[in-house]
Parts: C-alpha cells; structure tokens; sequence
C-alpha cells in the first residue's frame, strides 16, 4: 500500500522534533496548535492546512520546503521499496520450497543428475518386404 501524503509529513515532522530534542508539548505552544492535533498531525491522522503546516515548521525552525523535500523523498523510497519486492516475488515453485505429501517440514532432497546413457548402435537390417492389402475401389 502506498505512502499517503500526509503520513509522510507526519513522519518527517517526528523525526525532526525528536532528532531536535523537542517535546510534542513545546512544539505545540509555540505553534499555537493543540498537544492532540499535532499528535495526530505527526501519526498522519489529521491533514494539516498548509497555514498550520508553515506554523509548525516555524515552531521547529525548519524551511517547509525541507520538510516537504524530505516527505516526498520517504514516499519515493516507499514506492521503490515497494515495486522492488513485487519484482522479487517467484513466479514459479522451486525445487527447495517444495514439501513432502507426508506434511515433513523437511525440503525435498536435491536430485544428483542422472548419466546419459549411450544408445545402442543400430545395425542396418534389410527389410522384409511386408504385404500391401489393397483395397478395392467401387466406382460410382
């Protein structure tokens, strides 16, 4: 499931008030916002309005343009986290994943290649010559 928007943001205001030693309840006087908004605002609950959002980032003391930088850098990395497993998925069974019918935990052995085995030369023997029946062709 992708990153939205707004969980990213909410991240991002986390990591930068806690890289920064801030408590939810200092952010919240300065930004003239309630301890419980900007707790659901940081949990990616609540959308903020881009007013609150500035007010916020003043609070922190960082550009809004870093925090927006740095929100869609975690959704890309999301989006590439996520395709990168959905290339990884197998296509097929391997041999090493498959069970026994007997319900063993314990994978299949791998089998040890088996040697061609030489054919047999073939000598040339005439061919008897075999009876041709022949049917017969009414004509109409």
């Amino acid at each position: 499931m992708a990153v939205l928007m707004r969980e990213a943001i909410g991240g991002s205001l986390r990591r930068v008030r806690t890289a920064r030693r801030r408590t939810l309840r200092d952010v919240s006087r300065r930004a003239r916002v309630s301890l419980g908004y900007l707790s659901e605002v940081e949990r990616g609950r609540k959308e903020p309005s881009s007013e609150l959002l500035a007010a916020i980032c003043e609070a922190l003391e960082i550009a809004l343009s870093d925090l927006l930088a740095e929100a869609a850098e975690a959704i890309a990395a999301e989006a590439v986290t996520a395709e990168a497993a959905r290339l990884r998925r197998p296509v097929g069974l391997r041999q090493m994943d498959l069970r026994l019918a007997s319900g063993s935990d314990e994978p299949i052995p791998a089998m040890s290649p088996v040697a061609p085995v030489a054919p047999r030369p073939v000598s040339p023997q005439p061919r008897s010559p075999q009876p041709v029946a022949l049917a017969s062709v009414r004509a109409a």
